[in-house]
């Protein structure tokens, strides 16, 4: 296929190059040179194993480009988590990390990524908006009329475990760059087992991890 695309694009532009060229006679010398270097051109690439085209044409790997992505395999567990590099971002990845950090700091390593699963989730789900910062300061503003409770309680949002917030760093992190979302079975919502919110008795109940029970809107 991309042989063929060459070898068309060389005989379109050679065609062009005579069009254009015909009016002169030192055009047309010109152009008769043209076509015969586009015809060695056809030549060369015919003589390309299509192996070699395809191994020049391929995008190279997302870790070949400095893109992050997440490991193949997620442990969900604690020494898994330290052994990962310290994490950053920029706004969506501090949006989710604020989310995990007062929402599911002091659940385990699964229940800060079900719940960060959630929050991804609702951003691919057309009932909820399109990104993370978004989703998760959707109706802020009204007291406890928010979706995330620490948006809106009235309490400052202040950071003060430094190793908490280095956790669910990583754990955003992760989640962002493509760590699969298996543990909720397309959990949208979540509440905790002290609380029993009126649609939790509409929402179909996918699982129970941690101190949360999580749900998906049918």
């Amino acid at each position: 296929m991309l042989k063929r695309v060459g070898l068309e694009m060389c005989a379109a532009l050679a065609a062009g190059v005579m069009a254009f060229a015909a009016p002169a006679a030192a055009d047309d010398v010109l152009a008769s040179r043209l076509g015969a270097l586009l015809g060695q051109e056809r030549a060369a690439i015919l003589e390309v194993p299509d192996v070699r085209i395809s191994a020049l044409t391929a995008v190279p790997p997302a870790s070949a480009r400095n893109i992050a992505t997440a490991p193949d395999l997620i442990n969900y567990n604690a020494s898994f988590l330290s052994a990962r590099p310290v994490a950053g971002g920029g706004e969506q990845w501090r949006c989710l990390a604020e989310a995990l950090y007062f929402e599911a700091r002091g659940e385990s390593v699964e229940g800060m990524f079900a719940v960060g699963e959630v929050i991804l989730n609702r951003v691919d789900n057309a009932r909820f908006p399109n990104s993370l910062c978004s989703v998760i300061n959707q109706g802020t503003g009204r007291q406890y009329a928010c979706q995330f409770t620490y948006t809106c309680d009235g309490n400052a949002e202040i950071i003060r475990e430094t190793a908490a917030w280095e956790e669910v760093g990583k754990v955003a992190r992760l989640l962002i760059d493509g760590a699969p979302r298996t543990l909720t079975n397309g959990a949208t919502h979540y509440h905790t087992r002290a609380v029993s919110p009126n649609w939790s008795n509409v929402y179909s109940r996918t699982v129970t991890i941690g101190s949360h029970h999580f749900y998906r809107q049918t």
